[in-house]
């Protein structure tokens, strides 16, 4: 590719992906202390101002900043500003970020920058699924005192991670219903070889179930449904914020309940980095191809 790569800030995945892009480009990190171990192929740099280049792209993380004015850099004790890194990016190059904000957005176009949001690639949500369907496997694995075989499993909603999970639980033998609100989506279940039940109609069945998974970003198990879990149920969240459940109500009814947040990145992080690696790669593919198909 020969480009050059500023990755500024980010965890554990955003060192995979400096180091995968190095193989083929020139690549800076930012927001990494020397405690980090770097391949000597990265240049990591203290400052954005000691790089002597200005980059064909930047890499933020995901979220690409916690406030609107910073990049999350929990691997080091210096912050990056977003604006030190508008300068840091060609006219005309091209930024990456995940959940990006409008603000964000609207900062590095002003630096005449292209803004790619690359959580919103349907490979990435997909390959992240992955990593979010085991780990959560895991958890209830190191969070039951029985083994899933046998056990009978509830999942809320039918979306990527939902499919992965269905996928990966039934190798364990358990007996999976899926709750959604789509009669296609119930239809699906029944084609992956699962119960299925309409939300509305679920009520009356949440008192079978040793555990339950939630892929639904709303509050989904309130009060009312929480007392109508089985004693001794797990229940795990995978959902992104607000959740989809009443945490306050679950704790003083004694539902075990686990929130899972930003799980890819914490159980497989080398996973994680080189899907968001191949995500940028193909978006970069993609660009290319348009503008040969333009030129020609």
């Amino acid at each position: 590719m020969n480009r050059t790569f500023l990755v500024a800030g980010g965890d554990l995945r955003f060192v995979t992906l400096a180091e995968r892009l190095a193989e083929d480009n020139r690549v800076y990190a930012a927001g990494f202390d020397g405690n980090v171990a770097v391949s000597e192929k990265v240049q990591t740099v203290d400052r954005i101002s000691d790089i002597r280049e200005r980059a064909d792209c930047l890499i933020l993380p995901l979220p690409a900043s916690p406030d609107g004015v910073t990049v999350r850099t929990p691997y080091s004790g210096r912050s990056i500003s977003l604006e030190s890194l508008v300068p840091a990016v060609k006219e005309g190059g091209i930024v990456f970020g995940g959940l990006v904000t409008p603000e964000v957005r609207k900062l590095f176009e002003s630096g005449k920058a292209d803004v790619i949001d690359y959580a919103a690639r349907e490979e990435f949500a997909v390959l992240n699924a992955v990593a979010t369907a085991e780990g959560a496997v895991q958890v209830a694995m190191e969070e039951l005192a029985t083994t899933l075989s046998g056990r009978k499993i509830l999942i809320l909603g039918a979306g990527r991670i939902s499919k992965v999970l269905i996928d990966t639980l039934s190798g364990f033998h358990t007996k999976i219903t899926v709750a959604a609100r789509k009669c296609s989506d119930l239809a699906w279940a029944r084609v992956y070889g699962c119960e299925s039940v309409p939300i509305g109609g679920m009520d009356d069945r949440l008192g079978e179930f040793d555990i339950i998974f939630n892929t639904v970003p709303a509050v989904i198990l309130d009060e009312k449904r929480l007392k109508k879990t089985r004693p001794g149920c797990l229940v795990i969240d995978l959902a992104s914020k607000p959740g989809g459940v009443d945490f306050d109500t679950a704790g003083m009814l004694g539902v075990k309940t686990v929130w899972l947040l930003s799980l890819p990145g914490k159980v497989a992080p080398v996973t994680s980095g080189e899907v968001i690696a191949e995500t940028v790669r193909n978006i970069l593919l993609e660009k290319e191809t348009e503008r040969g198909e333009l030129n020609g």
